[in-house]
């Protein structure tokens, strides 16, 4: 007897006109630690749990990525961040540091974030943005993921990023070298609308 699964529903991705927005309400703002927040989450794709646990010494500069340790299923993975972006990361931990900052994320308190915190943070300029949806941590990774989809970045390139479970069609390529991946970002990540 076999049991009917019910459909998957797609989520919502935001549009690039919807992101242009969002983050404008960000820029005029003009709070650095929500714009450097917001810019990790779209430029990574890491999931909130993970942005939040990101240490300073996670982070390697040189070579444009950041290792997330224990993500979800509790795997380690390294994910890019455009070479662009390197500059102001590079002064955000430097200032953390000088703060006795342990995290890339801390509060005025030097506590890490929460993913309630981070949340609330992104909720407020969906409000000030006047966006229909609200633009959550997830949404944002499901517009990098779906981005560098259109730019024709192949799902064995995206994979290792993502922290997906490897798909069975593409278990071959999962172990594709991270520099090759890296090459692929770097190349469609400059047309990336923020």
């Amino acid at each position: 007897m076999e049991v009917p699964q019910a459909p998957k529903k797609l989520p919502y991705v935001p549009t690039e006109e919807e992101i242009r927005r969002y983050y404008e309400a960000v820029w005029k703002a003009k709070n650095i630690q929500d714009m450097m927040i917001i810019k990790t989450l779209l430029y990574t794709g890491v999931r909130v749990s993970e942005l939040v646990g990101i240490r300073l010494t996670d982070v390697d500069l040189q070579h444009c990525q950041i290792r997330i340790n224990q993500g979800k299923g509790k795997k380690d993975r390294v994910v890019p961040f455009p070479p662009a972006f390197k500059e102001t990361l590079a002064l955000h931990i430097q200032h953390a540091k000088q703060n006795g900052g342990t995290y890339l994320f801390e509060s005025n308190w030097k506590k890490k974030y929460t993913d309630r915190g981070i949340r609330k943070i992104l909720k407020k300029y969906s409000d000030q943005a006047g966006m229909e949806q609200s633009i959550s941590p997830h949404k944002l990774r499901h517009f990098l993921l779906t981005c560098l989809k259109k730019k024709g970045i192949d799902d064995a390139l995206i994979q290792p990023y993502s922290g997906h479970a490897s798909r069975q069609s593409l278990e071959v390529y999962s172990k594709l070298a991270i520099t090759e991946a890296q090459g692929e970002y770097n190349r469609v990540i400059h047309e990336f609308p923020v």
